[in-house]
C-alpha cells in the first residue's frame, strides 16, 4: 500500500513514541527546508502540515503507526463482518464478475446467447435489465441454458419489478440444475433488484414499497427481494461518508417495514442486499466496503440479530467518473475502482463499459467489444494478479483500519441525523437528502473546478485534438444507465470542450490564446506547458511561437491576431524584461495580457490583467477566456 509506515528495524527495542518523534523532526526538518524556513518558523506540526483532507471531512495523515493499531475485527464471515460476508467463499473463484445485460435494443434469444458465452469466458453473476427490449415473458429465454443455482442473477426492471420478480422465482423453480451440485452461499443470492426508496431520490422508476414488502413475504431461500442501491446518491455528488448514511437509512427502513409486516429480524435481515458505488480512489473504495459492513452488523446486533448482518454487497464502478472526453482513461478508472471493491470485500464487482457514459449512438467501439474489456478488466485482477485468493488482504494495514473506522463514524453520524429527522422517508420528502447530495455535490465540483482533483484527458492533459462526439455532451437524458440526477465529474469540462467544437465547426478554427515566452526554453517550458495545459482543458488552442523579447512582440501579434495573450517566463525573467514586454503588448490590439504564474511574481508597476497559476477557478477562468474569444471572433466576423 502506498501509505508510509514507520520502521523499527534498526532498534527493535525504541520505545514507539520515541521512534514516532524522530520522524517527526526529521519530517519537519524536511518541510521547512523545502519552505525555505525553519522548523521554529512552521505553523504547525509536520503531520499537520502533510495531512490532506477528503471531501467528505476525513483527513489522511502522512504517517501510520503502530500506534494506529485496532483490535482484529474477527474473521471473514463471523461477527461483525467488516473483513466479509461470506465465510465459504471460493478463493479460486474470488467475487463475482457479474456482467449486465438488456440495456440495448437486443432480442430476448440474442441476449441468451450473449450470456452463454459470457458464462463460458468468465463471467460468474448477471445483472438484468427489464423493461426496456426485454420484458419479464422474456425471463425463460434469457436464463434457458443458465444454472440459477450456481450463477447470482440481479434484476433491474424498475416499473416492472413486481413482475420481473415473479417472473424470475418462476424460472429459478423450474430450472434445471447443475449437474455438479454446490451447497449455497452468499455468492450465489438471488437479488430481485427492487429499490423503491433509493429510486425515490434519483427518479428511477420502481414499485410501491408496500407491494415489494408483499413479495418479501413470499419468497424463498437464496434470494433477497430489496436492493438498497447507493449508486443513486453517488452518481448524483454524494460523498462516501453520505452515501453510506443513505444506504443505512434506507435499508433500516426496509427493515421496520419488514418486521412491521410480521417478518422475524433475522429474516428480514435476509432480504436485504446493497449496491455501493466503486471509485477511482482506492483506498476509499476498500474502506467504504468495509464500513457499511461494520456499521449493518451493528444495526443487526441493536435488532437482536447479529449472526445474520452480513451486508451482501454489489460494487459497481461508478458512472459519474467516467467521461465522455478520452473515454479510453475510463479504463484505468474502472481498474481501480474494480481493484477497490475487490479488495474491500464485494460479494459481486461489475464493471460498466469504458464507454457508458456515453449515448448508445455516438459511441465508436462495439457493445462486444465494450464488454469484454469490462470483463476481462475483473479477469486479469482475479487469475493473473490473484486479488481474490485473499479474503480482505488489506486487512490489518494501520492505514485501511483507520480509514475504515473514520468513514463508519462518520457515516453513522449523519445517519444518526437521519433517525433523528425521523428516518429516511422523512428527509426525502423534507428535501433534506437533496440539500446534503447538493451540497456534496458543491464541494466536489469546486475541487474539480480548481483542478485539485485530476480529471485525466479533462481537466487534465486533454487532447484537444480528439474527434468530438457529434453532440454536445449529453448526460441523464441520454446515458443508459443515467438517471435523472446523473452529474458526471467531468460534465463542466466537457461543456466548455462543445463549446469550442461548435466554434470549430463553424469557422474552421478552435479559439485561440497567444503565447508570450520570454528568456530560454529552460526558463519558460514549464510555464508555457501548465498554459497550454490548462486552456486545452477549456477547449481553447494555445499559439507558442517560441522564444521572445519584447521588440519580436508586435509582429507575433499582428501574425496571430488574437485578442488574449500570455506572457510566460521565470520570476527573475518577470523581473527582468516584464514591464518592457508587457509595455510591448499593451501598444497592440490586444484586449487582454496575462501572466503565466503566481501574480505576486510580477515586479512593480503596470501589472498583466490577470495571472493563469495552479489554485484558480479554472471553470471560470476559461469560461471567461471563452466568452472574450468568441465575442471577439464575432465581432470580427460582423
Amino acid at each position: 500500500m502506498s501509505q508510509t509506515t514507520a520502521s523499527t528495524s534498526d532498534r527493535p527495542d525504541r520505545p514507539l513514541d520515541e521512534v514516532y518523534q524522530s520522524w517527526s523532526e526529521a519530517a519537519a526538518a524536511v518541510v521547512a527546508k523545502s519552505r525555505r524556513s525553519t522548523v521554529e518558523e512552521l505553523p504547525a506540526t509536520a503531520e499537520e502540515l502533510l495531512s490532506t483532507d477528503t471531501i467528505d471531512g476525513l483527513r489522511i495523515r502522512p504517517l501510520y503507526t503502530r500506534k494506529d493499531e485496532t483490535a482484529e475485527a474477527g474473521l471473514p464471515g463471523g461477527f461483525p463482518f467488516v473483513r466479509g460476508a461470506d465465510p465459504d467463499r471460493d478463493v479460486t473463484l474470488g467475487w463475482r464478475v457479474t456482467e449486465r445485460f438488456g440495456d440495448d435494443d437486443t432480442p430476448a434469444a440474442e441476449v441468451n446467447q450473449q450470456i452463454l458465452e459470457a458464462l463460458e469466458n468468465g463471467t460468474s453473476g448477471l445483472w438484468l435489465r427489464i423493461g426496456g427490449a426485454l420484458n419479464a415473458d422474456d425471463l425463460a429465454t434469457v436464463l434457458d441454458g443458465v444454472y440459477l443455482d450456481l450463477i447470482p442473477v440481479t434484476l433491474d426492471a424498475g416499473a416492472d419489478g413486481l413482475a420481473a420478480a415473479r417472473a424470475l422465482l418462476a424460472q429459478r423453480a423450474r430450472a434445471v440444475a447443475a449437474p455438479q451440485a454446490a451447497a449455497p452461499t452468499a455468492a450465489t443470492v438471488t437479488s430481485l433488484g427492487l429499490s423503491p426508496l433509493t429510486a425515490g431520490f434519483s427518479g428511477r422508476p420502481d414499485v410501491d414499497t408496500a407491494d415489494a414488502t408483499a413479495l418479501a413475504a413470499e419468497v424463498g431461500a437464496g434470494v433477497r427481494t430489496f436492493r438498497v442501491d447507493g449508486t443513486d446518491f453517488a452518481t448524483a455528488g454524494a460523498d462516501n461518508g453520505l452515501e453510506l448514511a443513505l444506504v443505512v437509512a434506507a435499508a433500516v427502513t426496509h427493515l421496520r417495514d419488514l418486521t412491521a409486516a410480521g417478518m422475524s429480524a433475522s429474516d428480514a435481515l435476509g432480504q436485504i442486499t446493497f449496491a455501493v458505488s466503486a471509485g477511482d480512489d482506492q483506498f476509499a473504495t476498500i474502506a467504504k466496503f468495509r464500513a457499511l459492513r461494520k456499521i449493518w452488523s451493528r444495526i443487526a446486533d441493536v435488532v437482536g440479530a447479529p449472526d445474520a448482518g452480513a451486508a451482501l454487497t454489489h460494487g459497481v464502478t461508478d458512472l459519474s467518473m467516467q467521461t465522455q472526453r478520452d473515454p479510453w482513461v475510463n479504463m484505468l478508472r474502472t481498474t481501480i475502482a474494480a481493484f477497490g471493491a475487490g479488495v474491500g470485500g464485494a460479494d459481486q464487482v461489475t464493471v460498466l463499459g469504458f464507454d457508458a457514459a456515453i449515448p448508445a449512438d455516438r459511441r465508436t467501439s462495439s457493445a462486444t467489444f465494450s464488454r469484454r474489456i469490462a470483463r476481462n478488466t475483473q479477469l486479469l485482477l482475479l487469475e493473473e494478479s490473484s486479488i481474490g485468493r485473499v479474503l480482505d488482504p488489506a486487512g490489518g494495514s494501520w492505514f485501511v483500519e483507520s480509514l475504515t473506522d473514520e468513514m463508519a463514524a462518520n457515516a453513522w453520524a449523519v445517519f444518526g441525523e437521519i433517525e433523528t429527522a425521523g428516518g429516511y422517508r422523512s428527509v426525502l420528502e423534507s428535501g433534506w437528502i437533496g440539500d446534503r447530495v447538493g451540497a456534496s455535490l458543491a464541494r466536489r465540483d469546486d475541487s474539480v473546478a480548481h483542478r485539485t482533483i485530476a480529471v485525466t484527458g479533462v481537466n487534465e492533459f486533454p487532447n484537444l485534438d480528439e474527434k468530438p462526439l457529434g453532440a454536445p455532451s449529453a448526460d441523464a437524458a441520454d446515458v443508459p444507465l443515467g438517471t435523472p440526477r446523473l452529474a458526471r465529474v467531468g460534465r463542466v469540462f466537457e461543456e466548455l470542450r462543445d463549446r469550442s467544437d461548435a466554434v470549430l465547426a463553424e469557422t474552421g478554427a478552435r479559439p485561440a490564446v497567444l503565447l508570450l515566452p520570454l528568456g530560454s526554453v529552460a526558463e519558460h517550458n514549464a510555464r508555457t506547458t501548465f498554459v497550454a495545459n490548462l486552456l486545452a482543458a477549456g477547449g481553447i488552442s494555445a499559439i507558442n511561437p517560441g522564444p521572445l523579447t519584447a521588440d519580436g512582440i508586435a509582429d507575433v501579434v499582428r501574425e496571430h491576431r488574437t485578442p488574449i495573450a500570455v506572457l510566460c517566463a521565470s520570476k527573475q525573467r518577470y523581473t527582468d524584461d516584464g514591464a518592457a514586454a508587457l509595455a510591448a503588448a499593451r501598444a497592440t490590439d490586444l484586449s487582454s495580457v496575462l501572466m503565466a504564474g503566481p501574480d505576486k511574481e510580477w515586479p512593480d508597476g503596470d501589472r498583466p490583467d490577470g495571472a493563469l497559476r495552479i489554485g484558480i477557478d479554472a471553470v471560470a477562468t476559461l469560461r471567461g477566456l471563452l466568452d472574450q474569444l468568441t465575442h471577439a471572433s464575432a465581432g470580427a466576423t460582423s
